[in-house]
């Protein structure tokens, strides 16, 4: 669907982090019936004043959720589409991994008259799979889009664990990637080579990796000190070959990968005044991004 056509209709899927272990839920959401903000609407409509309070009452967002009872904290959740399922990915504070299939939540959310049912007969999903190697909790984790079920999962030991599906589960490979001297913080894969992937860590490093190499062998390029403090986030840009990273120093970063190993980045932006927490790459427009501190 074209996200600039009104009113859009937007899914959502986060994790609650409770003080008590079993209160805890991953939460589908639906949010529908959106609207641009007041002033970009008037100046589009040429300042149009003539709107009525019952078209303001038609306009007003909705929002519905369905809850899914979780084992532990959510540290982070990562959506993606494998096949015809929608399958969410959970890092738990438990320091496991769980699957799920989003199959019943998203159905109770398009039909309302389900989601008493849903609530009084406790049908939330249980998870298709968890992993339990990791032998500490972990923030990182990434789906493919190259390669449908394939993901990794990176922890707070330095370990990174590549998943690929089989036979209507998944195989974990126990032998971990652990170039990383201290907790990988982010994962992303590559949005055009099925077996690269990009990581970075509280050791100030950004890594690239190829899977189809041994985990002791995999690490083929290495910003060391990308930069002053722990590198948070990255984004893979789906047009150029660039890499976006954000740090505790409140910096952004661009990496040109083709001039990665000499560990200079082509753009610094330096507004942040505090952490980075997240950056994005726009999906269509190779100059465009977003962060958040």
């Amino acid at each position: 669907d074209r996200a600039d056509q009104f009113p859009p209709t937007c899914y959502l899927t986060s994790g609650t982090q409770a003080e008590r272990s079993h209160l805890n839920h991953l939460m589908v959401m639906k949010m529908s019936n959106l609207s641009r903000n007041r002033e970009a609407s008037q100046k589009d409509a040429g300042d149009d004043e003539d709107s009525s309070d019952s078209d303001d009452e038609d306009s007003k967002p909705e929002l519905e959720t369905a809850l899914i009872p979780h084992n532990g904290c959510v540290n982070r959740v990562r959506v993606a589409k494998v096949g015809e399922k929608t399958l969410a990915a959970s890092w738990s504070e438990n320091r496991r991994v769980y699957l799920w299939d989003l199959a019943r939540p998203l159905h109770v959310l398009d039909h309302p008259s389900a989601m008493s049912s849903y609530v009084r007969n406790h049908e939330a999903p249980k998870p298709i799979f968890n992993f339990g190697g990791h032998l500490a909790e972990g923030y990182a984790v990434d789906w493919s889009p190259t390669k449908p079920g394939v993901l990794a999962t990176g922890d707070c030991l330095k370990s990174i664990h590549l998943w690929k599906p089989q036979e209507g589960s998944w195989h974990v490979d126990q032998r971990p990637y652990t170039a990383h001297t201290a907790s990988v913080e982010d994962i992303q894969w590559s949005p055009n080579e099925a077996t690269v992937m990009a990581s970075c860590s509280v050791d100030k490093s950004i890594r690239v990796w190829d899977v189809r190499a041994a985990p002791h062998k995999a690490c083929m390029l290495t910003a060391t000190d990308a930069h002053e403090a722990d590198v948070n986030v990255i984004s893979w840009n789906r047009k150029e070959p660039f890499l976006l990273s954000g740090g505790d120093d409140g910096a952004i970063k661009v990496w040109d990968l083709r001039t990665f190993q000499g560990g200079r980045p082509v753009a610094t932006f330096k507004h942040h005044l505090a952490p980075i927490t997240s950056v994005e790459w726009h999906p269509t427009d190779s100059t465009v991004f977003c962060a958040s501190g």
